[in-house]
């Protein structure tokens, strides 16, 4: 389905060394913020408890930190959670306190303080299942990059798969890039999305990669940027329509969704865009400067296609 046809090539690729380069810069931003600032692991990953407190009316948070600030527990997150009656409280690890002991002498203090406080849910995950669930995540993280790599380099070719992965890797620094630069709160629903964003780019880079192949076999006197262009211009439209229904899809998840799906959304919202950038702007230069040309992606099936004619003429 197309909405619209571009007529002329769009030359993307002599914008390739610009485009890379803002890319570069903003890795390294995006690096340097890892680095400096650091990640904010939630409970997940750290350890702790969370609890959801209602109140009937408009909830204090300056107060109910005073509260928690009197208990003598430092170190404790406390925000407006979906509305302004709902609280969300995350208590870190405390080691000469048991998790049930600490649950109840918070719940305690704020019903003491304000006898309508309701206590909906209480949610904690010992250290060592935080240190597990983050070497876990690690992991992943390294398999679904192996696994892609591989499918490329199977489905296309070598300079392919590493073009693809450099631009795939480049969303997922950016995307934890942001989370460290404002301190976003990093967690299992985050994790999760940037898995996502790596299967969404990755699909993209392949559309592209699929015209870039159909291109050398078709137009055979045009040189390897003139194929790339035409290719990505090919599939505009289509890129403009599936990323334009999936950003919307998200966006209503970001802005109604609560704050169950906010930062995963939020995290889906950064790959999504990113990754409309990285796939055309950014794998496909790596893939023309790695040299792949008419005669390493498809130059095996057409030597395999003349020996056989050569073969069946009389």
């Amino acid at each position: 389905m197309e909405l619209f046809r571009i007529k002329k090539d769009i030359p993307f690729m002599s914008y390739g060394r610009l485009t890379t380069s803002i890319s570069l810069i903003t890795f390294i931003l995006a690096v340097f913020f890892l680095m400096h600032r650091g990640l904010h692991y939630g409970v997940d990953f750290t350890g702790g408890t969370v609890m959801e407190v209602h109140y009937p009316a408009t909830a204090d948070i300056s107060k109910i930190r005073e509260v928690i600030d009197q208990t003598g527990l430092k170190d404790v997150t406390v925000q407006n959670f979906g509305s302004s009656q709902d609280v969300l409280i995350r208590l870190p690890v405390k080691k000469e306190l048991s998790i049930a002991q600490l649950s109840e002498k918070i719940s305690t203090s704020l019903k003491n303080a304000d006898s309508g406080a309701e206590i909906r849910r209480v949610e904690s995950v010992g250290s060592q299942v935080g240190e597990e669930l983050y070497e876990n995540g690690a992991l992943a993280l390294l398999l679904v990059c192996a696994g892609i790599m591989g499918y490329l380099a199977l489905r296309f070719e070598w300079r392919f798969a590493v073009a693809a992965i450099i631009a795939n890797m480049h969303d997922v620094i950016i995307i934890l890039g942001f989370f460290a630069f404002f301190q976003w709160e990093f967690n299992l629903t985050v994790l999760a999305a940037i898995l996502a964003v790596l299967g969404y780019s990755v699909n993209e880079s392949v559309v592209v990669f699929d015209r870039v192949r159909e291109n050398f076999k078709k137009m055979r006197k045009a040189s390897a940027v003139q194929v790339i262009d035409n290719a990505i211009t090919r599939t505009m439209s289509r890129t403009i329509i599936t990323h334009l229904m999936t950003q919307t899809m998200v966006c209503s998840m970001l802005f109604f969704g609560g704050e169950t799906l906010h930062n995963f959304s939020l995290a889906l919202t950064i790959g999504i865009l990113f990754g409309i950038y990285s796939s055309v702007l950014v794998a496909c230069p790596i893939a023309m400067w790695l040299g792949v040309s008419r005669a390493n992606l498809i130059g095996d099936s057409e030597k395999k296609s003349k020996e056989d004619e050569a073969a069946l003429a009389p």
